[in-house]
């Protein structure tokens, strides 16, 4: 009998995964089920295809195997063979937190798979699919998996572009239709700070304005070696290029810009900004900005005042407020207060969870029960979208208008993935790369 079911029915999740393929998928959904369970010698194992195997896409799978269903790791991708190498030794390594992560790896030579096209010979093989790759790749990897009729984890940000975000809504909505759970790397809808103080902000009355910080020194550089492509290169340093990463204001800001979202209900309208390269300038860091400050204007009025940098020896700061008619969020401390400083409630810190966890712990648990419940990418794709918006505006140094930036079409991306074919950015002779110069650059 399976502990996580001590019932003894196994066909739960199994019906589960085969009828909301069925949906969409008609009987060619039963052998990609078939197929996949060949390898897991049980019938009421979740098997899941890592697409992405570096720290983030590491630290993600490492969540999913310590959930308490019955889960394994059965297929793993990524574009190049070390990160996949030093991702598998990470997950067997046998110094997780949990013992139980090195039992649940079952990814033989055989289901490791290496190259652009690696997430298609990975998918077919799982019932869930977290996707963890450079930003950029993310929509063609969430409109495989939907059209492979997986259950869905996937990294923020879920695209880098206009054209990303509506491939992503597309897909999202054949998703919805299927009853695929997919779920977001936006933690804080996991956070049980957040999770209750969303539960009471009607305390301060209509939110008229609100904050939001992402100030920090910045990420790692990988020097150019020798015999790297200029391919290779960007996909080695894919944090410094606007089509695989959105520049920092959409690959990490958006985690701040996604709770203005949430707690507003809705998503601005228009935005305008200011932003540039004084700090991080050199050669090694491609062609994004170091800062970025965007006012985010909503249909109701309220404007959001929105600050991302990478500066070292700088203020530090990672945090949301919110100004209300009555009274003032402050995220950070996971308290409510009113206009005077009285403290109307307080979140008891002593009970707040690790939402990384907490996440998967959710997403696994409903596939389990053959339950439909997560249906978080259209919010993925608009949250993205609206740091998208953010980066055009400082970028253009216009204002830049939600629908006509969503539907302007603009697509980054390199009409071939190869390591021989030139990225959609090269450097100059001095080895510098174009970066946007607002007041000249068109909506980049």
């Amino acid at each position: 009998m399976n502990k996580n079911n001590p019932s003894g029915n196994n066909s739960t999740r199994r019906e589960f995964v085969k009828n909301t393929s069925l949906l969409a998928g008609g009987i060619l959904a039963a052998p990609l089920l078939s197929r996949a369970n060949f390898f897991s010698g049980s019938d009421d194992v979740i098997k899941v295809a890592l697409i992405g195997c570096g720290g983030r896409g590491t630290g993600a799978a490492t969540q999913a195997l310590m959930t308490k269903q019955n889960v394994k790791l059965v297929a793993m991708a990524d574009a190049f063979r070390d990160r996949l190498d030093n991702s598998y030794k990470e997950l067997t390594s046998g110094d997780n937190s949990d013992g139980n992560v090195k039992a649940r790896v079952d990814v033989p030579e055989e289901r490791k798979f290496v190259g652009f096209d690696a997430y298609l010979k990975a998918i077919p093989l799982a019932d869930v699919v977290i996707l963890a790759t450079p930003p950029g790749f993310r929509p063609i990897h969430f409109e495989e998996a939907v059209k492979q009729n997986k259950h869905i984890f996937m990294e923020k940000p879920v695209a880098t572009d206009p054209a990303g975000i509506k491939r992503v809504l597309d897909a999202a909505a054949i998703a919805k239709q299927k009853k695929l759970n997919v779920v977001v790397g936006l933690q804080r809808h996991f956070q049980y700070s957040y999770r209750e103080l969303i539960k009471r902000k009607d305390m301060i009355g209509d939110i008229i304005s609100a904050q939001a910080w992402w100030n920090n020194d910045g990420v790692w550089v990988h020097p150019r070696q020798a015999g790297w492509t200029e391919m290779e290169y960007q996909m080695r340093n894919w944090y410094y290029f606007v089509w695989l990463c959105g520049d920092h204001i959409t690959e990490q800001h958006i985690h701040n810009l996604d709770v203005i979202n949430w707690f507003k209900g809705g998503y601005p309208v228009k935005a305008q900004g200011m932003g540039g390269r004084e700090v991080r300038v050199g050669k090694d860091y491609g062609e994004i900005f170091d800062h970025h400050y965007v006012e985010f204007h909503y249909a109701d009025g309220s404007v959001l005042n929105s600050q991302c940098r990478h500066q070292p020896k700088t203020m530090s700061k990672v945090d949301e407020l919110f100004i209300g008619t009555k009274g003032k969020i402050y995220c950070g401390d996971a308290n409510i207060v009113d206009h005077k400083g009285k403290v109307l409630y307080q979140f008891d810190r002593k009970t707040e969870n690790n939402p990384y966890q907490t996440e998967h712990d959710e997403l696994f648990e409903a596939i389990a029960k053959g339950e439909y419940k997560f249906d978080q990418a259209e919010n993925g794709a608009k949250s993205s979208m609206t740091s998208i918006l953010g980066r055009m505006a400082t970028y253009s140094g216009q204002i830049v208008e939600w629908d006509k930036a969503i539907n302007s079409g603009i697509d980054l991306h390199p009409k071939v993935y190869d390591w021989a074919a030139n990225p959609p950015v090269l450097p100059g002779a001095d080895g510098m790369y174009p970066a946007a110069k607002p007041g000249v650059t068109k909506f980049a």
